[in-house]
């Protein structure tokens, strides 16, 4: 860090890629790592040349983090005016794939419809440049969430962390995924890597809320959700996970505030209000529960509503063969909410049960089958 560098850029980012080469050159002779050629011609190449692609890229970074409908569709939007206006720049269609991937599970966007341009975005992130960790994590989180390839997933994730182990979103989903696979210790280190890389991320600790509570730590989920917010009081996926915490502690009381929190934040995301009317029917509020039922479907009239929404709720019923029918649609929807049926506490019962029906369905979906798809 105490060398400097003479140069005669013609821009500011021409100055940028020629710093960041040469930074990243002088570091690996210190710590006398050797790059691959193909690595160097990678972090060459990490940017545009074109200001205005760079802008929007920027832009679309900004509003990616926040994470909800909107900001997720503006993202999009900023990464595809990058895509156009420099058509090999891997970073921005590795940016659109992410906000594509990430609709159905943040936006209530229909998995079926945005599948298709998630993987023509990656492709084209590939095609750019393989050899970069945005890319490869671009790629993972495509097999996690929309091909349902969580082994093709974690080779893609750890692609990632080997090519730029300071990362943090390619920690971050390595410890998503290891906590569906159930393998905790694991998940537990990735997720915490990622909080050390970035602490004032707010979806760092959100998300470590999760990887707990899928773990059955839920003291230790509810205190990852109170860091979320405190970070980002606005962040809603902060309240969303400390709703999920306090029910399965018995905090109904903040839960449901947590809930109206999460809704408001996120736009009217499905999965507070889902979780709200399994809170109803869990406490024997079952009109309530019902008028949340007729809610999604007077809002799944005008749009698209996963599946998964009413099956939750029909769960907390206790109406078994309803939450199996919509568990059906989920699955003929290709429903991301699926993933969390291995290891959520809420579909115990099942489980613990053998349902035939539900196990099949979870065969249906053998999200840890291996498969043949993108490099």
């Amino acid at each position: 860090w105490s060398s400097s560098y003479d140069s005669e850029p013609s821009s500011m980012l021409a100055f940028q890629r020629e710093l960041s080469t040469s930074l990243s050159e002088a570091i690996a002779r210190q710590l006398r790592l050797q790059y691959s050629p193909e690595r160097l011609t990678a972090l060459g190449r990490r940017h545009t040349r074109n200001a205005d692609a760079y802008d929007s890229y920027l832009r679309g970074r900004h509003y990616w983090h926040q994470l909800s409908s909107a900001t997720t569709r503006r993202a999009a939007e900023y990464y595809s005016r990058a895509t156009q206006l420099d058509p090999n720049y891997a970073l921005a269609w590795s940016g659109l794939a992410d906000g594509l991937t990430a609709s159905p599970i943040n936006g209530d966007a229909s998995p079926l419809e945005v599948w298709p341009r998630a993987r023509k975005a990656v492709e084209q992130a590939l095609r750019a440049e393989p050899n970069l960790a945005e890319v490869q994590t671009s790629l993972g989180f495509l097999k996690f969430w929309l091909d349902w390839d969580w082994m093709g997933a974690e080779s893609a994730f750890r692609k990632a962390v080997e090519l730029d182990p300071s990362y943090p979103l390619a920690h971050r989903l390595l410890g998503i995924l290891l906590s569906h696979m159930d393998r905790r210790d694991e998940a537990k280190s990735s997720i915490a890597h990622a909080r050390n890389l970035d602490a004032l991320n707010a979806a760092n600790h959100a998300l470590s809320s999760q990887v707990a509570f899928a773990a059955r730590e839920y003291a230790a989920a509810e205190r990852f959700a109170r860091q979320a917010i405190v970070v980002d009081p606005e962040f809603w996926i902060g309240h969303m996970q400390l709703a999920q915490a306090c029910v399965q502690l018995g905090n109904i009381g903040q839960a449901m505030e947590a809930l109206n929190q999460a809704s408001r934040l996120s736009g009217g995301n499905s999965k507070a209000m889902s979780l709200r009317g399994y809170l109803f029917a869990r406490s024997g509020r079952e009109k309530e529960a019902e008028e949340v039922l007729n809610t999604i479907e007077a809002i799944g009239r005008e749009q698209y509503v996963p599946p998964y929404a009413r099956a939750l709720i029909y769960c907390g019923l206790e109406q078994k063969d309803l939450a199996l029918e919509w568990l059906d649609h989920a699955f003929e929807a290709h429903d991301v909410h699926l993933a969390f049926l291995p290891l959520d506490p809420k579909w115990d019962s099942f489980r613990q049960n053998k349902d035939s029906r539900f196990l099949a369905l979870l065969d249906r979906c053998s999200f840890m089958a291996p498969r043949v798809s993108l490099p």
